[in-house]
């Protein structure tokens, strides 16, 4: 005999999967512009492991406690070799190729490539995790990525001319598509706290090691760049920290595609962050950027 689950438990878990993804769409849309201010005074490289730094700093006291805990040690060392992976693929990389593009990309036309997330979610959902695709998915899929090569081969100008680091951007989303499956197959069971802040266990020491051998310590010390520090410090602890709680635990109440479909708002974030500093964004770019949305709604719908 079985019964139904309490229709108050219906209604929560959306909701709270919508506030949460509210969240996530105004951080992550202001993340290009704090890359941008961040870079102010810091080379791409030291934004990229000082942002997965600060993120690892947030999350050590809850690393502290959970390793005092029987059932986390014995969830992360069967789960180490994913927790490395998404680590590396979710974080590591992604950061990287963020800062190269974001030191020559406008903060808007950054946000607006990274709506292909969910589309890179859903291909590789096909092709490597053994997801079904709809024809009307295969449609947007196409729809966003012809929306992508507008963006990709015309400059920051406005001029037809392939543009090398749209297509860091690109790598990045790709590389996210990776990681949302890799969470929703293979980390999803974890509680989201205990997932994400082993993530950085593993990331954040990477960083580390990168950012040793350069002059990062003596630019934080440097009074005259105490904002982009600030930048940089938001950007780690609520972009790369607190948000990534806020994702995984997206994924354990809708979906891997519905978490990635944050990036729906993203672009408007994004876009407004790049008009209120002042960013000049061209037709052929806004058109672009309508067809991946146009790419995104088809896959969802």
């Amino acid at each position: 005999m079985t019964t139904e689950p309490p229709v108050v438990q219906l209604h929560k878990r959306p909701l709270m999967a919508w506030l949460l993804l509210g969240a996530l769409a105004l951080v992550w849309g202001s993340s290009f512009i704090l890359i941008k201010r961040s870079l102010v005074a810091f080379p791409p490289e030291q934004v990229a492991a000082g942002r997965l730094v600060f993120a690892l700093v947030f999350f050590l006291p809850f690393l502290t406690r959970q390793s005092s805990q029987s059932a986390v040690r014995v969830a992360v060392r069967h789960r180490w070799m994913a927790l490395l992976a998404s680590g590396v693929i979710g974080f590591v990389v992604p950061a990287f190729l963020f800062a190269e593009a974001g030191a020559h990309l406008n903060s808007s036309l950054a946000g607006a490539l990274n709506s292909l997330s969910p589309l890179f979610t859903l291909i590789l959902g096909g092709l490597v995790f053994g997801q079904p695709l709809r024809v009307r998915q295969v449609a947007g899929i196409l729809l966003g990525l012809a929306g992508s090569l507008l963006l990709v081969f015309f400059s920051a100008t406005g001029s037809f001319q392939f543009n090398g680091y749209a297509l860091l951007v690109v790598l990045a989303t790709i590389c996210y598509g990776l990681n949302t499956n890799l969470i929703g197959r293979y980390l999803s069971h974890l509680p989201a706290l205990v997932s994400t802040a082993w993530l950085f266990a593993f990331a954040g020491p990477i960083a580390l090691f990168t950012l040793i051998p350069t002059d990062f310590l003596s630019r934080v010390v440097d009074v005259k760049n105490n904002w982009s520090l600030a930048a940089l410090a938001t950007l780690g602890v609520f972009g790369s920290g607190l948000m990534s709680i806020f994702f995984n635990r997206v994924v354990q109440l809708a979906s891997p595609l519905f978490a990635a479909s944050v990036t729906y708002l993203i672009p408007i974030v994004a876009l407004m962050w790049g008009v209120l500093d002042g960013e000049t964004i061209y037709a052929v770019q806004f058109a672009g950027m309508g067809i991946c949305l146009l790419g995104i709604w088809l896959v969802n719908k």
